[in-house]
């Protein structure tokens, strides 16, 4: 829904990649998948900076694209944006890399697929070639949740592909984020026998997905993407014993080497190859997003590493709102 009326609309262009990648994923799911390209209006796209959006846990990239109620879909926002003189024009690309397990986190996996290449060797070359934008130095990342950890994830490994990124309520702080949840997902599974393929089953057949089904499908994906079993159903394995809710060492620790806290330990030096790194979170997020993102500004202050870090008051959702301040300073870096 526009809010300003008067900013002339950009164009969405949609196109389909056969990924080859993907026809190797583990979970079934299409290796053609869609992605939607925005190019502002008076632009054919050719020059201009590439801004590559990874959206959050449940939904795809096209879902920014879509009609929005009582807002701007990401579209109108670039529009205002672009036409107000707040952001300089970019290319802003929408992949979808939706799974059955309800999203990915971006990163390379043996149980979910591997989405950091699908992304860099398919995607971004194909928005590339066809546009004539991005290119080496004027490429970035954004996303929030599940995407905000895609975004700093990316930053921190490959900063000499991507060099703006942009880290809204991204995941960070396993420690605080995770280990509570692991109760309820073992409640969740006892009502099915204590299974992830009676739970995911039934899930898969139900005529309506509940909200809480959402938390523990979440965890479910976590557990094959971080820390996969190629043997069990769905490459899911948790890290804890079924019974007793402990906390297998091993298994813990595989994930808590994705944690971008435990990443940024060794690999925060790379950032300062970044044209700009934007993070923020709200003071109330319900997932307790909040204090990973306060250790990670803290460890890259101690680093001397440029950043800009913002809290606001607000919690986990619907907080697209804070794109009017990520993105033009995504956009004026990649323009420089």
């Amino acid at each position: 829904m526009r809010r300003d009326l008067s900013a002339p609309a950009g164009a969405i262009h949609r196109r389909t990649i056969d990924s080859k990648i993907l026809k190797k994923e583990t979970l079934g799911d299409p290796a053609e998948r869609l992605i939607d390209i925005y190019v502002p209006a008076g632009h054919d796209g050719r020059g201009l900076p590439l801004l590559i959006d990874i959206v959050g846990f449940t939904a795809g990239g096209p879902a920014h694209t879509n009609w929005k109620n009582f807002g701007e879909n990401l579209p109108e926002r670039l529009d205002r944006l672009i036409a107000t003189g707040a952001m300089a024009p970019c290319v802003v690309a929408f992949p979808d890399c939706f799974t059955r397990l309800g999203g990915n986190q971006y990163i390379n996996s043996e149980g979910t697929g591997r989405w950091a290449d699908f992304l860099m060797e398919e995607a971004v070359p194909l928005v590339e070639r066809e546009f004539g934008c991005g290119g080496k130095g004027r490429r970035g990342i954004f996303g929030k949740s599940s995407g905000g950890y895609g975004a700093m994830v990316h930053a921190l490994l490959y900063p000499d592909f991507w060099s703006a990124a942009a880290v809204h309520s991204g995941d960070m702080g396993f420690d605080l984020m995770y280990r509570h949840e692991m109760p309820t997902v073992l409640r969740a599974l006892a009502t099915v026998g204590g299974t992830p393929k009676a739970w995911l089953e039934k899930f898969f057949a139900a005529a309506k997905t509940k909200d809480s089904d959402v938390h523990i499908i979440m965890m479910l994906c976590q557990a094959a993407t971080f820390d996969p079993d190629t043997s069990a159903y769905m490459n899911i394995r948790l890290p804890v014993d079924p019974h007793t809710c402990e906390f297998i060492a091993e298994r813990w620790q595989n994930w808590l080497n994705w944690d971008p806290l435990v990443i940024a330990e060794k690999r925060a030096d790379d950032l300062r190859k970044l044209k700009h790194l934007y993070i923020d979170c709200g003071d109330v997020d319900q997932y307790n997003l909040v204090y990973g993102a306060r250790r990670m500004h803290a460890l890259l202050e101690k680093r001397g590493i440029a950043h800009t870090y913002e809290e606001f008051p607000d919690n986990h959702s619907s907080v697209d709102y804070r794109m009017d301040r990520s993105l033009p300073l995504l956009a004026k870096a990649l323009s420089q």
